[in-house]
């Protein structure tokens, strides 16, 4: 596998078998070989296959270098830093449009906010699909910045004249940045009037995200005049959470077990009772697991239902308290029974969350 000629032969043959046969098994095959050598090729190894095919002179070369560069630096702490170095050098003189699309997405795994005015430049292209991989990156790189470059880049991406390019831009604004501002709410008060309801919807959940007051009638319209399809009107109501929101939620399509859990979270006796079920699951596993340590927060941008149970064991486990709850049967000594399960089980790690759609479709 340290063969670095081999390894370069071998992703460049996969990536062409999977271009020209436009299959996804070999789409798939294509990017279980660069997790392949990225897990077992030395780092070493790996970097100097990614830096030989991003300064290679064939396209398909440069599409999989960055593929492999920013592949890498995600599992490779190590390499982040000159992976990124090397995307933002390619990214001054490429001009191919697939090359770019596979470096915007190599970047954001990066996560380096260095390569902000990268994305910010490469927003303003005339490729719509390339806008649409921008402005899905944007939170990777976030700069932090209330008023940073990145978010004016997505606030003038919420008005593009492609609805896609719109949908991702609203989305990454409101939904994955917390950064707050007025100028942030009016281009998302913009997006709630866009012809296009996806990009609609994700006005109104990044309103609701910040507790902005125009939120709970726009909410309560939009679930009026929706066909009880969208699950992020759900989402926006649940992370609003106010009593005012429970005729509409109760009138919510033909199938209302999504507006159910949203409602649970409008009505403030069974919101306190939902609270008071989490922390006796805290209290169970402390009983069950004393080694482990337990706690429920609530981050402000989320709903009271996105209380999360963390354990000091694994990491990077979570639980929507909610979502656990209702897996339980309500049952709290269920709930951490099923938690010391899991975390005893060969997936343990890792986010159990309720699963509700996060992206536009």
């Amino acid at each position: 596998m340290d063969d670095g000629a081999g390894v370069r032969g071998r992703l460049t043959t996969a990536a062409r078998v999977a271009e020209d046969s436009g299959a996804d098994e070999d789409l798939h095959a294509y990017w279980a070989l660069v997790e392949e050598v990225v897990e077992g090729a030395s780092a070493e190894t790996v970097a100097h296959c990614a830096s030989e095919l991003l300064g290679s002179a064939g396209v398909l070369e440069r599409e999989v270098g960055c593929d492999l560069a920013g592949r890498a630096a995600e599992a490779h702490e190590s390499l982040r830093g000159g992976a990124a170095m090397s995307l933002m050098a390619l990214a001054g003189v490429e001009t191919e449009r697939r090359v770019l699309s596979s470096l915007v997405h190599a970047l954001g795994r990066t996560r380096d906010p260095r390569a902000v005015p990268v994305l910010v430049r490469l927003s303003g292209h005339e490729d719509a699909g390339l806008r649409r991989d921008v402005a899905s990156e944007f939170a990777s790189v976030d700069s932090g910045l209330p008023d940073g470059p990145d978010v004016r880049a997505l606030i003038r991406l919420t008005g593009d004249q492609d609805p896609e390019v719109r949908a991702w831009a609203a989305f990454t604004l409101g939904f994955q940045l917390e950064q707050d501002t007025a100028a942030i709410r009016d281009a998302l008060w913009t997006c709630t009037t866009d012809t296009h309801g996806a990009v609609r919807e994700e006005g109104a959940r990044g309103l609701a995200r910040r507790h902005d007051p125009r939120a709970v009638p726009l909410i309560a319209h939009l679930l009026d005049s929706d066909d009880g399809s969208c699950l992020f009107l759900v989402d926006a109501a649940a992370i609003l959470g106010v009593p005012e929101l429970l005729p509409a939620l109760a009138a919510y399509g033909p199938d209302p077990a999504g507006a159910e859990w949203a409602a649970a979270a409008c009505d403030p006796v069974r919101r306190v009772r939902m609270e008071a079920d989490a922390w006796a699951v805290v209290v169970e596993l402390e009983r069950l697991r004393p080694d482990l340590g337990a706690a429920l927060r609530s981050p402000r941008y989320e709903s009271v239902h996105a209380l999360k149970v963390s354990h000091r064991e694994s990491a990077g486990t979570e639980y929507d308290a909610a979502a656990l709850l209702a897996r339980a049967g309500g049952d709290p000594v269920r709930a951490a029974a099923l938690v010391v399960a899991d975390l005893a089980g060969p997936a343990a790690g890792g986010s159990r969350t309720g699963g509700l759609p996060e992206s536009p479709a």
